[in-house]
């Protein structure tokens, strides 16, 4: 029977870790397979309901074949063009017509008012794929055949390719660095050479089982997968699996040295660790699961996908490294020792000294770092989120930017990108008059056949006709979303025409009022879930208002802080209108997180040693491996700055120092300041609010 048990004891963690194997052998290769299933097509980053998604899909009943338009703009370093210039640039870009990729006759070339500039349309085939630059390629390479100019292309096809480049390469380059970065930080602290690479590897096998079921799901259509949601999938994986593997890691080292069994220390670390590792996943799950609720589409597909990534991460966390840590035992920390907490150091050095200092003044200490936060907290409406000016999407310079820039300078701002109305065919007359009359619009024409407004015969399609509107401002500014707004009241006022206001600036007008509504609906929702889940785990009510009115503040005073450095450093004028929610869910599930590990210690000291004494050996216990974890994770978002995307080089400054300051102020000064300075009724209504075995106070410090 003993003979049976021991070998059991060795079989059930070296099965664990052969099924591990398998997967990831197995199953790793679709970390890079994603981008397969990817989409970053426009429709993915629209509002549901929202009038300009109606017209995106009405419009596409106008199109005679679906295409996707490069605009080729000449210049001449500010010299004067003639007519024969012109015709030259007609000719150019005509010889394009019957070219692979290309859809029809390119448009007639249309001179500037200044006379500085051409512009011509040339039609491509959608859904290109890797051979788009190819096709822009021959279309540059024919623009230049106009002697003593400079050809540019601008528009959605060039915005695509620039798109494309900038996730080209993704899957390796992130999840390299995001690795490489883990595992220098793990080398550093834990100064052990198997035990970062068994937490790295961990994380990798999560994240190969991640994007395994994620690539199934989206190959069926029950996901979508766009370029951001891939990013952030694999830095979330690997920053969760690592944080989890940390905390476990951290008390398997406890439990070897007080128990020198390693297996069942390795039951008795899974055992004690179960309901933070747990708790602390679900906050996030849940969180991500509530961008369910939001009407953009990209928000709501990293819901779901977010969610299966992290549940990933938890099963690999409790089953992968246990068993590995059973079956190396004192081994996985070589050439350190495992010591009890009490011989190993963690009661002394830099935890040792912030325990003193918050026992010491804890009224003083919380108050002093609750108006810091505060102070750079009422910064934070100072961050716009109406959006990314067109120039500044990219990080670097993009050469459909610096196109769209020189188009902007010598035709109406919004060339290229016009507001585009949908409305009943009787009133083509009215609706046109409307547009035209509407203050902020340069010009207005009805479709014809041709695909040129204004050029013939309205094409009408079931009834409906399609006007094109030319905005003065540039599609991208406040004035051209405001000209939107008065476009709409215009139309909508006209009599039997159903009208629908829609194209580029409308569809960037509705995200950004579609973003405000989902901050109302998502954030509620967010705070209910993790209070809820904080009560179960603390079975109190104050504690947990309090750890979140905390994470609360730290959320605002990054945000604050990210208004400084966006504005006066990094020279952002804006952000993108999804940034402060993802902001909010990163944070404050993450920033729960660190308190979910900091405050369960803290009541299981408690119950023993007091609600005082509890907060002092829970901070000294766990400010080693809650600290490295909250490095980790931060390197892991800011990997996320090598993709030369504003909206994720946001989001990475945002995430990362957010945690950062959650790690290092939050959850080391101002939570256990508070719990000492409120005393045991903290847990109230808890056993730990009505007895404490050390007195009111909770004892003493030692030391």
């Amino acid at each position: 029977m003993r003979t049976a048990l021991r070998r059991a004891r060795w079989l059930v963690p070296l099965v664990l870790l052969l099924v591990w194997l398998g997967v990831g052998g197995t199953l790793g290769p679709y970390a890079g397979k994603l981008g397969e299933v990817a989409t970053n097509d426009q429709a993915a980053f629209l509002p549901r309901s929202a009038e300009s998604t109606r017209v995106l899909e009405a419009r596409a009943a106008f199109d005679r074949s679906e295409t996707v338009p490069a605009i080729v703009v000449w210049t001449a370093d500010g010299a004067r063009f003639t007519e024969d210039r012109q015709a030259e640039a007609t000719r150019a870009v005509a010889a394009l017509a019957g070219k692979p990729g290309v859809v029809g006759r390119p448009s007639p070339a249309l001179l500037s008012d200044d006379r500085e500039a051409i512009q011509a349309v040339v039609q491509l085939e959608p859904g290109l794929g890797d051979e788009l630059p190819t096709v822009l390629d021959a279309v540059r390479e024919a623009a230049r055949a106009v002697p003593g100019t400079t050809a540019q292309i601008a528009g959605p096809a060039a915005s695509q390719a620039d798109l494309s480049d900038a996730f080209a390469g993704i899957d390796g380059l992130l999840l390299g660095v995001a690795l490489g970065a883990v595992l220098l930080i793990l080398l550093l602290v834990y100064r052990s050479v198997l035990l970062p690479f068994l937490i790295i590897l961990g994380s990798v096998f999560a994240l190969g089982l991640a994007c395994a079921v994620v690539y199934a799901l989206a190959d069926r259509g029950v996901v979508r997968v766009d370029g951001q949601v891939q990013g952030i999938l694999s830095i979330l994986v690997i920053g969760a699996a690592t944080d989890y593997a940390l905390l476990l890691a951290a008390r398997f080292r406890e439990e070897l040295a007080l128990r020198g069994d390693r297996f069942s220390a390795a039951v008795a670390a899974v055992r004690r660790s179960f309901g933070a590792i747990t708790a602390s996943a679900a906050t996030v799950a849940l969180g991500l699961l509530a961008l369910l609720a939001s009407d953009l589409t990209n928000n709501r597909a990293l819901g779901p996908v977010g969610a299966i990534g992290i549940g990933c991460a938890v099963l690999a966390t409790l089953t992968f490294l246990p068993a590995a840590l059973a079956l190396l035992g004192r081994t996985a920390y070589w050439p350190s020792r495992p010591k009890p907490p009490e011989e190993s150091g963690e009661g002394t050095g830099v935890w040792r000294r912030v325990a003193r200092t918050v026992n010491g003044r804890p009224r003083r200490t919380w108050a002093v770092t609750a108006l810091v936060l505060a102070a750079f907290a009422a910064f934070s409406p100072s961050l716009s989120s109406k959006g990314v000016p067109l120039d500044e999407i990219f990080v670097n310079d993009a050469p459909s930017v610096a196109a769209q820039t020189t188009l902007g300078a010598h035709f109406p701002g919004g060339s290229g990108n016009p507001a585009v109305i949908i409305a009943d065919a009787g009133r083509t007359a009215e609706v046109t008059a409307a547009a035209r009359s509407t203050e902020g619009v340069a010009s207005a024409g009805a479709v014809s056949a041709s695909g040129r407004p204004g050029a013939g015969k309205p094409l009408v399609v079931d009834g409906r006709v399609r006007i094109d509107a030319t905005l003065k401002a540039a599609a991208d500014s406040d004035a051209a979303k405001e000209t939107v707004e008065r476009l709409r009241t215009e139309v909508h006022a006209v009599s039997g025409a159903d009208a629908l206001v829609g194209g580029y600036t409308a569809q960037q007008y509705d995200t950004q009022q579609t973003a405000a509504r989902d901050r109302t609906v998502i954030v509620p929702i967010v705070l209910a879930v993790i209070l809820l889940i904080l009560m179960l785990l603390l079975r109190s009510l104050l504690v947990p208002v309090l750890l979140v009115a905390t994470v609360g503040l730290n959320f605002l005073a990054t945000l604050g802080v990210s208004a400084l450095v966006f504005q006066h450093l990094l020279g952002f004028s804006g952000t993108d209108a999804s940034v402060p929610l993802y902001g909010f869910v990163f944070l404050v599930a993450l920033g729960v997180d660190y308190n979910i590990f900091l405050m369960s210690r803290v009541r299981e000291e408690a119950l023993v040693h007091g609600n005082r004494q509890g907060v002092l050996r829970g901070l000294t216990t766990t400010g080693g491996v809650i600290t490295s974890a909250g490095v980790v994770l931060a390197a892991t978002f800011a990997a996320l700055m090598v993709i030369p995307l504003a909206f994720l080089v946001q989001i990475a400054f945002i995430v990362a120092f957010g945690v950062l300051l959650d790690t290092l102020v939050v959850r080391s000064l101002l939570v256990p300041a508070l719990m000492i300075d409120i005393g045991p009724r903290a847990w109230w209504p808890s056993v730990l609010a009505r007895t404490d075995p050390r007195g009111p106070d909770g004892g003493t410090p030692s030391g």
